[in-house]
């Protein structure tokens, strides 16, 4: 049963919103999958945090008109399943992936703000270390020669325990 006027309306508020918040779509074409692939496939975008969804190509049309992504609009063909996400990588990460362990989901292209993508720009983009992972290897590049110092300055004190229990050993021997 197909939707009225309000409902679509809401349809393309509703994705409007996600593609507004996104730094990446993706699309993939999911001819011939399963539901309970599809359903699996939803559960680890949203462990992500990415916004998946199949929508109607004139619904996803109206959503990306007048915004960075005017562009994927020549890409919106066939049976598509849409990946948005504020972190690109996270997006690229779950399609391919996905894509990579399931013949029938092809992956057709995406975008970035003002930049439209290939399959094969998607696949290089995966591979590419998460937002989170690069934060993680940024904080531990800055704490390192904190970390250093203080353990230089710990060195001092316990070189001085060291040798003073070393005398007091050789003193008990010697005695």
């Amino acid at each position: 049963m197909g939707l009225n006027l309000e409902q679509k309306k809401a349809v393309v508020a509703g994705v409007g919103a996600e593609v507004a918040q996104a730094q990446a779509i993706v699309l993939a074409e999911y001819r011939g999958l399963e539901v309970r692939h599809m359903t699996s496939l939803r559960a680890k975008a949203r462990e992500s945090g990415v916004y998946f969804r199949v929508l109607r190509n004139t619904l996803a049309r109206r959503a990306v008109a007048d915004t960075p992504f005017a562009g994927l609009a020549g890409q919106m063909i066939g049976p598509l399943a849409y990946g948005m996400s504020a972190d690109p990588v996270a997006v690229a990460k779950v399609m391919h992936e996905y894509s990579k362990g399931n013949d029938k989901f092809v992956i057709r292209g995406g975008a970035m703000k003002n930049v439209v993508m290939s399959p094969k720009d998607i696949a290089a983009l995966a591979t590419l270390p998460s937002r989170d992972e690069l934060l993680a290897k940024l904080l531990g590049t800055m704490q390192a020669p904190i970390a250093t110092f203080v353990r230089t300055l710990n060195e001092v004190p316990s070189r001085f325990v060291r040798t003073v229990a070393a005398v007091r050993d050789a003193r008990e021997q010697s005695a």
